[in-house]
């Protein structure tokens, strides 16, 4: 097995921190990127239209369906 000499360790270290702090700062980068909730909204404005109105669909037949279930129980 090939030893390093404490100089090699260290300019190692060294390169290993500056990678790192590159890599941190991409991610950084991303992650506000992708959690920007009002730029993902914009970006998929179609999407979140039609999924409003499914919701909408679906939870106003829901509330009708149990005023009905619940009319024909007082009868």
């Amino acid at each position: 097995m090939a030893t390093r000499t404490p100089e090699e360790i260290r300019r190692s270290i060294e390169s290993n921190r500056a990678e790192l702090a590159l890599s941190l700062g991409r991610l950084r980068g991303e992650v506000a990127e992708v959690t920007d909730w009002r730029k993902q909204i914009a970006r998929h404005r179609r999407e979140v239209v039609i999924g409003a109105a499914v919701a909408g669909f679906v939870i106003g037949g829901g509330i009708a369906a149990l005023g009905g279930i619940m009319r024909r129980r007082r009868r």
